[in-house]
Protein backbone atom coordinates (compact mmCIF):
# COMPACT_ATOMS: atom_id res chain seq x y z
CA UNK A 1 0.00 0.00 0.00
CA UNK A 2 2.83 2.39 0.77
CA UNK A 3 4.31 1.78 -2.67
CA UNK A 4 0.95 2.39 -4.35
CA UNK A 5 0.45 5.54 -2.33
CA UNK A 6 3.89 6.81 -3.26
CA UNK A 7 3.22 6.21 -6.95
CA UNK A 8 -0.13 7.99 -6.72
CA UNK A 9 1.35 11.00 -4.95
CA UNK A 10 4.17 11.33 -7.48
CA UNK A 11 1.79 10.97 -10.40
CA UNK A 12 -0.47 13.64 -8.96
CA UNK A 13 2.48 15.99 -8.33
CA UNK A 14 3.88 15.71 -11.84
CA UNK A 15 0.50 16.29 -13.48
CA UNK A 16 -0.09 19.30 -11.24
CA UNK A 17 3.34 20.64 -12.15
CA UNK A 18 2.62 20.29 -15.85
CA UNK A 19 -0.82 21.80 -15.37
CA UNK A 20 0.63 24.81 -13.57
CA UNK A 21 3.01 25.40 -16.45
CA UNK A 22 0.33 25.04 -19.06
CA UNK A 23 -2.66 26.81 -17.62
CA UNK A 24 -0.77 30.00 -16.82
CA UNK A 25 0.35 30.41 -20.41
CA UNK A 26 -1.54 31.15 -23.62
CA UNK A 27 -4.02 28.76 -25.08
CA UNK A 28 -2.58 25.66 -26.70
CA UNK A 29 -2.66 25.31 -30.42
CA UNK A 30 -5.50 23.28 -31.75
CA UNK A 31 -5.02 20.07 -33.65
CA UNK A 32 -3.97 17.59 -30.95
CA UNK A 33 -5.75 15.80 -28.12
CA UNK A 34 -5.52 17.31 -24.66
CA UNK A 35 -6.57 16.40 -21.14
CA UNK A 36 -8.03 19.26 -19.07
CA UNK A 37 -6.44 21.66 -21.54
CA UNK A 38 -2.99 20.07 -21.24
CA UNK A 39 -1.57 18.79 -24.56
CA UNK A 40 -1.03 15.06 -24.54
CA UNK A 41 2.68 15.31 -25.38
CA UNK A 42 3.30 17.12 -22.08
CA UNK A 43 1.46 14.36 -20.23
CA UNK A 44 3.47 11.66 -22.02
CA UNK A 45 6.68 13.50 -21.16
CA UNK A 46 5.64 13.84 -17.51
CA UNK A 47 4.82 10.13 -17.34
CA UNK A 48 8.23 9.33 -18.80
CA UNK A 49 9.96 11.38 -16.09
CA UNK A 50 7.74 9.75 -13.48
CA UNK A 51 8.78 6.32 -14.74
CA UNK A 52 12.44 7.31 -14.53
CA UNK A 53 11.93 8.51 -10.95
CA UNK A 54 10.17 5.30 -9.89
CA UNK A 55 12.04 2.57 -11.75
CA UNK A 56 15.71 3.32 -11.16
CA UNK A 57 16.87 -0.04 -12.50
CA UNK A 58 15.00 0.38 -15.80
CA UNK A 59 15.72 4.00 -16.64
CA UNK A 60 17.05 3.36 -20.16
CA UNK A 61 14.05 1.22 -21.09
CA UNK A 62 11.63 3.79 -19.64
CA UNK A 63 13.33 6.67 -21.49
CA UNK A 64 13.32 4.85 -24.84
CA UNK A 65 9.67 3.82 -24.37
CA UNK A 66 8.72 7.42 -23.62
CA UNK A 67 10.63 8.66 -26.66
CA UNK A 68 8.88 6.11 -28.89
CA UNK A 69 5.45 7.04 -27.51
CA UNK A 70 5.99 10.79 -27.96
CA UNK A 71 7.40 10.31 -31.46
CA UNK A 72 4.45 8.13 -32.50
CA UNK A 73 2.01 10.65 -31.07
CA UNK A 74 3.64 13.53 -32.95
CA UNK A 75 3.64 11.51 -36.18
CA UNK A 76 -0.06 10.66 -35.94
CA UNK A 77 -1.64 13.76 -34.39
CA UNK A 78 0.29 17.03 -34.24
CA UNK A 79 3.34 16.77 -36.48
CA UNK A 80 6.62 18.50 -35.70
CA UNK A 81 7.64 22.12 -35.79
CA UNK A 82 9.42 21.46 -39.09
CA UNK A 83 6.39 19.77 -40.64
CA UNK A 84 4.08 16.74 -40.40
CA UNK A 85 4.87 13.05 -40.77
CA UNK A 86 8.23 11.43 -41.31
CA UNK A 87 9.45 14.42 -43.30
CA UNK A 88 8.92 16.61 -40.25
CA UNK A 89 10.67 14.03 -38.04
CA UNK A 90 13.70 13.94 -40.34
CA UNK A 91 13.83 17.74 -40.46
CA UNK A 92 13.55 17.86 -36.67
CA UNK A 93 16.57 15.62 -36.23
CA UNK A 94 18.35 17.53 -38.97
CA UNK A 95 18.07 20.56 -36.70
CA UNK A 96 18.92 18.79 -33.43
CA UNK A 97 21.66 16.36 -34.50
CA UNK A 98 24.57 18.72 -33.84
CA UNK A 99 23.51 19.38 -30.23
CA UNK A 100 22.82 15.69 -29.58
CA UNK A 101 26.11 14.58 -31.14
CA UNK A 102 28.08 17.21 -29.25
CA UNK A 103 26.48 16.08 -26.01
CA UNK A 104 27.20 12.42 -26.76
CA UNK A 105 30.86 13.20 -27.52
CA UNK A 106 31.26 15.18 -24.32
CA UNK A 107 29.51 12.62 -22.11
CA UNK A 108 31.67 9.75 -23.36
CA UNK A 109 34.82 11.87 -23.48
CA UNK A 110 34.37 13.19 -19.96
CA UNK A 111 33.85 9.64 -18.67
CA UNK A 112 37.35 8.80 -19.91
CA UNK A 113 38.68 12.15 -18.66
CA UNK A 114 37.36 11.45 -15.14
CA UNK A 115 39.14 8.09 -15.04
CA UNK A 116 42.36 9.74 -16.25
CA UNK A 117 42.06 12.20 -13.35
CA UNK A 118 41.49 9.43 -10.80
CA UNK A 119 44.64 7.68 -12.02
CA UNK A 120 46.74 10.81 -11.55
CA UNK A 121 46.54 9.92 -7.80
CA UNK A 122 45.80 13.56 -7.03
CA UNK A 123 42.58 12.58 -5.13
CA UNK A 124 44.66 10.25 -2.92
CA UNK A 125 47.02 13.10 -2.02
CA UNK A 126 44.33 15.65 -1.14
CA UNK A 127 43.36 14.13 2.27
CA UNK A 128 46.88 14.83 3.57
CA UNK A 129 45.91 18.45 4.02
CA UNK A 130 42.74 17.87 6.09
CA UNK A 131 42.45 18.86 9.77
CA UNK A 132 41.56 16.00 12.13
CA UNK A 133 38.23 17.38 13.34
CA UNK A 134 34.90 18.50 11.85
CA UNK A 135 36.74 21.11 9.79
CA UNK A 136 38.46 18.28 7.93
CA UNK A 137 35.07 16.90 6.91
CA UNK A 138 34.01 20.35 5.73
CA UNK A 139 37.21 20.91 3.73
CA UNK A 140 36.63 17.56 2.02
CA UNK A 141 33.29 18.95 0.80
CA UNK A 142 35.11 22.05 -0.45
CA UNK A 143 37.49 19.76 -2.36
CA UNK A 144 34.53 18.00 -3.98
CA UNK A 145 33.12 21.42 -4.91
CA UNK A 146 36.39 22.46 -6.57
CA UNK A 147 36.84 19.12 -8.36
CA UNK A 148 33.35 19.39 -9.79
CA UNK A 149 34.15 22.75 -11.35
CA UNK A 150 36.35 21.07 -13.96
CA UNK A 151 35.32 17.41 -13.71
CA UNK A 152 31.90 15.95 -14.26
CA UNK A 153 29.85 16.25 -11.07
CA UNK A 154 29.32 12.47 -11.03
CA UNK A 155 33.08 11.88 -10.98
CA UNK A 156 33.55 14.50 -8.26
CA UNK A 157 30.86 12.87 -6.08
CA UNK A 158 32.39 9.40 -6.53
CA UNK A 159 35.88 10.69 -5.71
CA UNK A 160 34.49 12.39 -2.61
CA UNK A 161 32.67 9.22 -1.62
CA UNK A 162 35.83 7.14 -2.05
CA UNK A 163 37.89 9.57 0.06
CA UNK A 164 35.18 9.63 2.74
CA UNK A 165 35.11 5.81 2.81
CA UNK A 166 38.81 5.79 3.72
CA UNK A 167 38.90 8.80 6.03
CA UNK A 168 35.85 7.81 8.11
CA UNK A 169 36.51 4.04 8.36
CA UNK A 170 33.66 3.23 5.93
CA UNK A 171 31.17 4.83 8.36
CA UNK A 172 29.68 7.76 6.45
CA UNK A 173 26.57 9.53 7.75
CA UNK A 174 23.62 9.80 5.34
CA UNK A 175 23.50 13.55 5.95
CA UNK A 176 27.14 13.78 4.92
CA UNK A 177 26.47 11.74 1.78
CA UNK A 178 23.72 14.23 0.89
CA UNK A 179 26.24 17.04 1.41
CA UNK A 180 28.78 15.33 -0.90
CA UNK A 181 26.15 15.20 -3.65
CA UNK A 182 25.18 18.82 -2.94
CA UNK A 183 28.84 19.93 -3.07
CA UNK A 184 29.39 18.18 -6.41
CA UNK A 185 26.24 19.71 -7.91
CA UNK A 186 27.05 23.15 -6.49
CA UNK A 187 30.60 23.05 -7.82
CA UNK A 188 29.42 22.21 -11.32
CA UNK A 189 26.63 24.78 -11.42
CA UNK A 190 28.83 27.74 -12.40
CA UNK A 191 31.11 25.89 -14.81
CA UNK A 192 30.25 24.81 -18.34
CA UNK A 193 32.44 21.71 -17.96
CA UNK A 194 31.32 20.84 -14.43
CA UNK A 195 27.80 19.52 -14.99
CA UNK A 196 25.83 18.01 -17.84
CA UNK A 197 23.18 20.74 -17.53
CA UNK A 198 25.69 23.58 -17.87
CA UNK A 199 27.47 21.74 -20.69
CA UNK A 200 24.12 21.58 -22.50
CA UNK A 201 23.77 25.35 -22.06
CA UNK A 202 27.29 25.84 -23.41
CA UNK A 203 26.60 23.68 -26.47
CA UNK A 204 23.37 25.62 -27.07
CA UNK A 205 25.32 28.88 -27.29
CA UNK A 206 25.12 30.20 -23.73
CA UNK A 207 28.34 31.98 -22.79
CA UNK A 208 30.38 30.49 -19.91
CA UNK A 209 30.23 33.95 -18.30
CA UNK A 210 26.42 33.76 -18.31
CA UNK A 211 26.39 30.83 -15.87
CA UNK A 212 29.38 31.79 -13.71
CA UNK A 213 27.31 33.88 -11.28
CA UNK A 214 25.61 30.66 -10.16
CA UNK A 215 28.57 30.43 -7.78
CA UNK A 216 27.12 33.31 -5.75
CA UNK A 217 24.31 31.02 -4.64
CA UNK A 218 26.35 27.81 -4.80
CA UNK A 219 29.07 28.98 -2.39
CA UNK A 220 26.48 30.17 0.13
CA UNK A 221 24.62 26.87 -0.19
CA UNK A 222 27.85 24.91 0.31
CA UNK A 223 28.53 26.69 3.60
CA UNK A 224 24.92 26.39 4.82
CA UNK A 225 24.70 22.63 4.24
CA UNK A 226 28.41 21.77 4.61
CA UNK A 227 28.95 22.85 8.21
CA UNK A 228 25.96 20.93 9.68
CA UNK A 229 26.89 17.89 7.58
CA UNK A 230 30.51 18.04 8.77
CA UNK A 231 29.35 18.21 12.39
CA UNK A 232 27.02 15.23 11.77
CA UNK A 233 29.88 13.21 10.32
CA UNK A 234 32.35 14.15 13.08
CA UNK A 235 29.88 13.02 15.72
CA UNK A 236 29.08 9.81 13.83
CA UNK A 237 32.64 8.80 12.87
CA UNK A 238 35.57 11.24 13.25
CA UNK A 239 38.27 11.49 10.62
CA UNK A 240 41.10 8.98 11.08
CA UNK A 241 44.59 9.99 12.15
CA UNK A 242 47.43 8.22 10.36
CA UNK A 243 50.55 8.89 8.37
CA UNK A 244 49.95 8.76 4.65
CA UNK A 245 52.36 6.71 2.60
CA UNK A 246 54.24 8.32 -0.24
CA UNK A 247 52.06 8.67 -3.33
CA UNK A 248 53.53 9.51 -6.72
CA UNK A 249 51.41 11.81 -8.89
CA UNK A 250 51.17 10.87 -12.57
CA UNK A 251 51.80 14.28 -14.11
CA UNK A 252 51.48 12.94 -17.66
CA UNK A 253 47.88 11.95 -16.95
CA UNK A 254 47.30 15.34 -15.35
CA UNK A 255 48.57 16.90 -18.57
CA UNK A 256 46.13 14.77 -20.59
CA UNK A 257 43.25 16.02 -18.42
CA UNK A 258 44.35 19.61 -19.04
CA UNK A 259 44.71 18.95 -22.79
CA UNK A 260 41.17 17.59 -23.10
CA UNK A 261 39.62 20.46 -21.14
CA UNK A 262 41.60 23.14 -22.96
CA UNK A 263 40.73 21.60 -26.35
CA UNK A 264 37.02 21.76 -25.56
CA UNK A 265 37.13 25.33 -24.24
CA UNK A 266 39.36 26.77 -26.99
CA UNK A 267 37.36 25.07 -29.75
CA UNK A 268 34.10 26.41 -28.39
CA UNK A 269 35.46 29.96 -28.12
CA UNK A 270 36.97 29.96 -31.62
CA UNK A 271 33.91 28.46 -33.31
CA UNK A 272 31.37 30.71 -31.57
CA UNK A 273 33.40 33.92 -31.86
CA UNK A 274 35.17 33.62 -35.22
CA UNK A 275 33.00 31.13 -37.13
CA UNK A 276 29.56 31.45 -35.56
CA UNK A 277 27.87 31.04 -38.94
CA UNK A 278 28.96 27.38 -39.09
CA UNK A 279 28.64 26.54 -35.37
CA UNK A 280 25.34 24.71 -35.98
CA UNK A 281 26.65 22.63 -38.88
CA UNK A 282 29.05 20.25 -37.11
CA UNK A 283 29.68 18.98 -33.52
CA UNK A 284 33.00 20.80 -33.19
CA UNK A 285 33.28 20.62 -29.37
CA UNK A 286 32.66 16.88 -29.10
CA UNK A 287 35.04 16.25 -31.99
CA UNK A 288 37.76 18.35 -30.34
CA UNK A 289 37.47 16.34 -27.12
CA UNK A 290 37.89 13.08 -28.99
CA UNK A 291 40.79 14.34 -31.05
CA UNK A 292 42.58 15.21 -27.80
CA UNK A 293 41.76 11.78 -26.34
CA UNK A 294 43.07 9.94 -29.40
CA UNK A 295 46.23 12.05 -29.51
CA UNK A 296 46.94 11.07 -25.89
CA UNK A 297 46.61 7.31 -26.46
CA UNK A 298 50.36 6.74 -27.09
CA UNK A 299 51.13 8.48 -23.78
CA UNK A 300 48.52 6.87 -21.51
CA UNK A 301 45.90 4.34 -22.58
CA UNK A 302 42.34 5.42 -21.72
CA UNK A 303 40.09 2.93 -19.94
CA UNK A 304 38.09 1.95 -23.01
CA UNK A 305 36.27 -0.61 -20.83
CA UNK A 306 34.22 2.27 -19.41
CA UNK A 307 32.58 3.06 -22.74
CA UNK A 308 29.85 0.36 -22.87
CA UNK A 309 28.33 1.44 -19.56
CA UNK A 310 28.91 5.12 -20.32
CA UNK A 311 27.19 4.66 -23.69
CA UNK A 312 24.10 3.26 -21.98
CA UNK A 313 23.94 6.23 -19.64
CA UNK A 314 24.48 8.63 -22.53
CA UNK A 315 21.69 7.09 -24.62
CA UNK A 316 19.38 7.42 -21.61
CA UNK A 317 20.16 11.13 -21.24
CA UNK A 318 19.95 11.78 -24.99
CA UNK A 319 16.54 10.08 -25.09
CA UNK A 320 15.22 12.48 -22.46
CA UNK A 321 16.78 15.47 -24.20
CA UNK A 322 15.17 14.40 -27.49
CA UNK A 323 11.79 14.06 -25.77
CA UNK A 324 12.16 17.58 -24.42
CA UNK A 325 13.07 18.90 -27.88
CA UNK A 326 9.68 17.73 -29.18
CA UNK A 327 7.65 19.67 -26.61
CA UNK A 328 5.67 22.74 -27.75
CA UNK A 329 7.51 25.06 -25.37
CA UNK A 330 6.07 28.14 -27.03
CA UNK A 331 2.91 27.30 -25.07
CA UNK A 332 4.66 27.52 -21.70
CA UNK A 333 4.46 30.68 -19.58
CA UNK A 334 7.27 33.19 -19.91
CA UNK A 335 10.47 32.37 -18.04
CA UNK A 336 10.72 34.04 -14.64
CA UNK A 337 12.56 33.69 -11.36
CA UNK A 338 9.45 32.01 -9.94
CA UNK A 339 9.62 29.23 -12.52
CA UNK A 340 13.41 28.91 -12.10
CA UNK A 341 12.97 28.56 -8.33
CA UNK A 342 10.22 25.96 -8.80
CA UNK A 343 12.34 23.95 -11.22
CA UNK A 344 14.80 23.36 -8.38
CA UNK A 345 12.18 21.47 -6.39
CA UNK A 346 10.94 19.63 -9.48
CA UNK A 347 14.51 18.54 -10.29
CA UNK A 348 14.69 16.90 -6.85
CA UNK A 349 12.16 14.35 -8.13
CA UNK A 350 12.65 14.36 -11.90
CA UNK A 351 15.93 14.25 -13.80
CA UNK A 352 17.30 17.76 -14.37
CA UNK A 353 18.62 16.99 -17.88
CA UNK A 354 15.23 17.14 -19.67
CA UNK A 355 14.17 20.09 -17.51
CA UNK A 356 17.24 21.97 -18.71
CA UNK A 357 16.52 20.95 -22.31
CA UNK A 358 12.99 22.38 -22.02
CA UNK A 359 14.32 25.62 -20.54
CA UNK A 360 16.92 25.95 -23.31
CA UNK A 361 14.33 25.40 -26.00
CA UNK A 362 12.01 27.97 -24.41
CA UNK A 363 14.76 30.53 -23.71
CA UNK A 364 14.57 33.74 -21.72
CA UNK A 365 16.00 32.39 -18.45
CA UNK A 366 18.72 33.77 -16.24
CA UNK A 367 21.11 30.94 -17.11
CA UNK A 368 23.24 31.23 -14.00
CA UNK A 369 20.17 31.11 -11.78
CA UNK A 370 18.76 28.18 -13.74
CA UNK A 371 22.10 26.33 -13.55
CA UNK A 372 22.03 26.69 -9.76
CA UNK A 373 18.39 25.69 -9.30
CA UNK A 374 18.31 22.60 -11.53
CA UNK A 375 21.80 21.58 -10.37
CA UNK A 376 21.72 22.07 -6.62
CA UNK A 377 17.97 21.41 -6.41
CA UNK A 378 18.55 17.84 -7.55
CA UNK A 379 20.51 17.21 -4.35
CA UNK A 380 17.42 17.36 -2.14
CA UNK A 381 16.56 13.69 -2.86
CA UNK A 382 19.05 10.94 -3.67
CA UNK A 383 17.65 10.18 -7.13
CA UNK A 384 17.24 13.84 -8.11
CA UNK A 385 20.62 13.97 -9.83
CA UNK A 386 22.97 11.54 -11.54
CA UNK A 387 25.59 12.27 -8.88
CA UNK A 388 23.16 11.19 -6.16
CA UNK A 389 22.27 7.97 -7.96
CA UNK A 390 25.95 7.15 -8.54
CA UNK A 391 26.96 7.79 -4.91
CA UNK A 392 23.97 5.81 -3.62
CA UNK A 393 25.19 2.81 -5.59
CA UNK A 394 28.41 3.08 -3.56
CA UNK A 395 26.45 3.56 -0.30
CA UNK A 396 23.14 1.60 -0.54
CA UNK A 397 21.99 2.92 2.85
CA UNK A 398 21.43 6.28 1.15
CA UNK A 399 18.64 4.84 -1.02
CA UNK A 400 15.93 5.96 1.36
CA UNK A 401 13.98 9.13 0.68
CA UNK A 402 12.98 9.35 4.35
CA UNK A 403 16.55 9.07 5.66
CA UNK A 404 17.85 11.46 3.00
CA UNK A 405 15.27 14.12 3.88
CA UNK A 406 15.57 13.59 7.64
CA UNK A 407 19.36 13.63 7.86
CA UNK A 408 20.00 15.84 4.83
CA UNK A 409 17.55 18.57 5.86
CA UNK A 410 20.32 21.14 5.50
CA UNK A 411 20.41 20.66 1.69
CA UNK A 412 16.87 22.01 1.18
CA UNK A 413 17.58 24.87 3.60
CA UNK A 414 20.79 25.69 1.77
CA UNK A 415 18.96 25.69 -1.59
CA UNK A 416 16.44 28.29 -0.42
CA UNK A 417 19.02 30.53 1.29
CA UNK A 418 21.42 30.34 -1.66
CA UNK A 419 18.65 31.30 -4.06
CA UNK A 420 17.58 34.19 -1.82
CA UNK A 421 21.15 35.54 -1.69
CA UNK A 422 21.43 35.34 -5.47
CA UNK A 423 18.15 37.22 -5.93
CA UNK A 424 19.03 39.91 -3.38
CA UNK A 425 22.53 40.52 -4.77
CA UNK A 426 22.26 40.09 -8.54
CA UNK A 427 18.54 39.74 -9.13
CA UNK A 428 16.89 38.22 -12.19
CA UNK A 429 18.93 38.83 -15.34
CA UNK A 430 17.36 36.80 -18.17
CA UNK A 431 19.24 35.92 -21.32
CA UNK A 432 17.81 35.79 -24.80
CA UNK A 433 16.13 32.91 -26.50
CA UNK A 434 18.29 30.63 -28.57
CA UNK A 435 19.14 32.36 -31.81
CA UNK A 436 17.39 35.56 -30.79
CA UNK A 437 19.22 38.89 -30.79
CA UNK A 438 18.28 41.78 -28.51
CA UNK A 439 16.08 44.35 -30.14
CA UNK A 440 17.42 47.90 -30.37
CA UNK A 441 16.02 50.21 -27.74
CA UNK A 442 14.96 53.82 -28.21
CA UNK A 443 15.39 56.20 -25.26
CA UNK A 444 12.01 57.06 -23.84
CA UNK A 445 12.76 60.78 -23.77
CA UNK A 446 13.55 61.02 -27.46
CA UNK A 447 11.41 58.34 -29.06
CA UNK A 448 8.34 59.87 -30.68
CA UNK A 449 4.99 58.22 -30.20
CA UNK A 450 3.95 55.90 -32.99
CA UNK A 451 0.28 55.10 -33.41
CA UNK A 452 -1.12 52.15 -35.28
CA UNK A 453 -2.18 52.94 -38.87
CA UNK A 454 -5.89 53.35 -39.29
CA UNK A 455 -5.93 52.23 -42.93
CA UNK A 456 -3.88 49.96 -45.20
CA UNK A 457 -2.77 53.01 -47.22
CA UNK A 458 -0.68 54.16 -44.23
CA UNK A 459 1.26 50.90 -43.94
CA UNK A 460 4.18 52.01 -46.14
CA UNK A 461 4.47 55.31 -44.29
CA UNK A 462 4.47 53.51 -40.91
CA UNK A 463 7.11 51.08 -42.14
CA UNK A 464 9.31 54.00 -43.22
CA UNK A 465 8.87 55.64 -39.83
CA UNK A 466 9.89 52.42 -38.12
CA UNK A 467 13.05 52.19 -40.21
CA UNK A 468 13.92 55.79 -39.33
CA UNK A 469 13.40 55.04 -35.65
CA UNK A 470 15.71 52.04 -35.83
CA UNK A 471 18.39 54.11 -37.57
CA UNK A 472 18.14 56.79 -34.85
CA UNK A 473 18.32 54.12 -32.15
CA UNK A 474 21.52 52.70 -33.61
Amino acid sequence: MNRVGLVARRARSVLLAVASLSTSGPAFAAGGPSVFGIPLEFILFALTLLGVALFHNQTLRVALTGLAAITAYKLVFTGFKAGPGFGGLISHFGHEWVILTNLLGLLLGFALLSRHFEKTHIPAVLPRFLPHDWKGAFILLVMVFVLSSFLDNIAAALIGGAMAHTLFRAKVHVGYLAAIVAASNAGGSGSVVGDTTTTMMWIAGVSPAAVFHAYVAAIVALVICGIPAALQQHKYSPIIRHEHSYIRIDWLRAGIVALILISAIVTNVIINVEFSEISDSFPFIGAAVWVAILLSVPVRRPDWELLPEATKGSIFLLSLVTCASMMPVEQLPAASWHSAFGLGFISAVFDNIPLTALALKQGGFDWGMLAYTVGFGGSMIWFGSSAGVALSNMYPEAKSVGNWLRHGWHVALAYVIGFAVLMLTLGWDPGHKRGELPAPSVPAATAPAVTAPSAPAKAAESAGDAVDLLKKAY
